[in-house]
């Protein structure tokens, strides 16, 4: 059985409250032992991915049955899983922040991201600690705390998945993994670009793949030329659209990270945007395809938007 607790333990830290979020996973029955760091993809809020539960784990902020878990640690059935973070919150401070819901069942939800937000991480407002209360609690035997299964820059507009019980979270990252889900971006980028084509170019050391087409381009007096680009990436690489669009020449408008110093626009926002989600339901078998509006400041420059 899943169970799934968040409790807080307090310690006076000048104005601020020292807080350690703490979120308890209790193992079932195995039929073999499996490493924790495969194991624990998806159980906790605060470590969706199998990158973020390497960090905690790096951290020493897991332990199972007491112990301080590691890398190398083996789960076989029966264990209590325990991720405790430390974070600072303003005492009597309690988030609300209401999300767009775009799509929901009793397995997993797509939500608009806006700019500006982290979805995830020990910050006090984050997408993740947002969705509680912005989804229904499903109603399933394994239903857990709502969570993010992929990622989006903090600057970055559009859909984001998110899962409601245990194994809709494990598939849904094994989906990913699979490249089951087929997601679009849209991007505005700076100066002459090929009508469409492939980026290869590696990232970190990995293999990247990202393919192209120009939709529409505008003049610009400060930059030549801006172009409305739909990017379909086929890897997912930390920063990958950023990092190739920026490898060829043609930097994201807004991308203070990546963009070329002299042409950086101030003050607007990244213009990257996620557009659309596609992938058969994990439950139903459904085929879901969804979409989202641009943001105002897309159609400002590309007024058929």
């Amino acid at each position: 059985m899943f169970y799934l607790n968040t409790s807080f333990s307090f310690n006076l830290f000048h104005t601020l409250n020292v807080i350690e979020s703490k979120e308890t996973h209790i193992v079932p029955q195995l039929t073999t032992p499996i490493r924790l760091q495969e194991y624990g993809v998806g159980i906790f809020n605060r470590a969706l991915t199998k990158s973020a539960l390497k960090k905690v784990l790096k951290k020493q902020y897991i332990t199972v049955d007491g112990a301080i878990a590691t890398t190398a640690t083996f789960i076989k059935g029966g264990e209590m899983i325990q991720l405790a973070v430390p974070e600072l919150k303003s005492p009597g401070e309690k988030l609300v922040f209401p999300l767009k819901v775009l799509f929901e069942d009793e397995y997993l939800a797509v939500i608009y991201k806006p700019a500006g937000i982290l979805v995830s991480g020990v910050g006090f407002k984050t997408i993740a600690k947002a969705l509680p209360q912005n989804l229904k609690p499903s109603n399933l035997s394994d239903a857990a705390v709502p969570q993010p299964v992929h990622r989006l820059d903090y600057a970055t507009t559009g859909l984001l998945l998110v899962g409601k019980t245990s194994s809709s979270i494990r598939d849904l990252n094994r989906m990913f993994a699979d490249k089951a889900i087929k997601k679009v971006y849209y991007a505005i980028t700076i100066g002459e670009m090929n009508v469409n084509g492939k980026i290869t170019e590696p990232i970190d050391g990995k293999p990247s793949l990202t393919k192209y087409a120009v939709k529409d381009t505008v003049p610009s007096k400060r930059f030549s030329k801006l172009n409305l680009v739909q990017l379909k990436p086929k890897t997912g690489r930390r920063h990958q659209l950023r990092k190739h669009l920026s490898g060829i020449g043609n930097p994201i408008l807004g991308d203070r990270d990546y963009g070329i110093e002299n042409l950086i626009l101030k003050g607007k926002g990244l213009y990257l945007h996620a557009y659309s989600l596609k992938f058969t339901h994990p439950f139903t078998n459904e085929n879901i395809y969804i979409t989202t509006e641009f943001p105002q400041r897309f159609k400002k420059i590309f007024e058929q938007l």
